[in-house]
């Protein structure tokens, strides 16, 4: 195996780690919260907080492999901005629909439920729809803002505050990850979403991204840029986060 080969094989890995261990985040830690309270807000409080610790902790350990996606939307925007390549963007989701999945199902066998139970959960409605697109969009800001404005190292903190935060300001808690809406529909549990359902938060989530992306590019453009060739230093630089709710 070349050396440019095992470097992508290594990125795709930490991608599939890192999803796969944000979902069991997700979905394990919303099963624990039923099991501690019957107060749904309390239940989401200890939801979204284990989720924003564990954004903030696997970005931080993961992102210098592989930037620490964990989500296709942010790694579609990576494509579309120029700094990877489609076929290892190909790989990235790949990994990542795959890691969510199996977290999910990890999550199940942590908590003695069964390996793989479909969610029941229909999450679908206007106002759900809307808010995955304005979570997406603020997800896909927040990072892509971060590199074009060389605060990179900041994509931990901000990223899990941000997801932290959206699991109250949006309807939906904030899924605004394709990868994690299809992991979370393998677990009947209070995270889970059912398979119903999934199709239309991935559209809102890709909308979300396109607004996000157009937000970034209209606020922060790059001096002098004259082609979608010409990269500044910053961005060349990895995308450096994701998202899950």
């Amino acid at each position: 195996m070349s050396a440019p080969t095992a470097a992508v094989t290594r990125r795709v890995a930490a991608e599939f780690l890192g999803a796969m261990l944000l979902a069991a985040i997700v979905v394990g830690s919303g099963i624990a919260a039923t099991g501690l309270s019957n107060d749904v807000g309390v239940q989401l409080l200890v939801n979204a907080a284990s989720t924003a610790l564990g954004l903030f902790v696997l970005i931080t350990v993961l992102g210098p492999i592989s930037g620490a996606h964990f989500n296709p939307a942010v790694s579609l925007a990576d494509l579309v901005l120029g700094h990877r390549g489609a076929r290892e963007v190909g790989a990235y989701i790949a990994a990542q629909i795959a890691g969510c999945i199996v977290g999910a199902m990890l999550a199940n066998v942590m908590f003695d439920a069964e390996v793989v139970s479909i969610s029941t959960t229909d999450r679908v409605s206007p106002g759900h729809l809307v808010a995955e697109v304005v979570a997406t969009a603020g997800l896909i800001f927040a990072i892509f803002a971060l590199v074009r404005s060389g605060r990179a190292h900041l994509a931990a903190v901000v990223v899990g505050a941000y997801i932290g935060s959206a699991y109250f300001f949006t309807s939906s808690t904030s899924f605004a990850n394709p990868a994690i809406t299809i992991g979370r529909m393998f677990s009947d549990s209070f995270a889970g979403i059912a398979p119903g359902s999934a199709p239309w938060f991935i559209a809102a989530q890709l909308a979300g991204a396109v607004l996000g992306l157009a937000l970034v590019r209209w606020l922060l453009q790059v001096p002098g840029r004259t082609s979608a060739s010409t990269k500044t230093e910053t961005e060349t630089e990895a995308a450096p986060a994701t998202t899950a709710s």
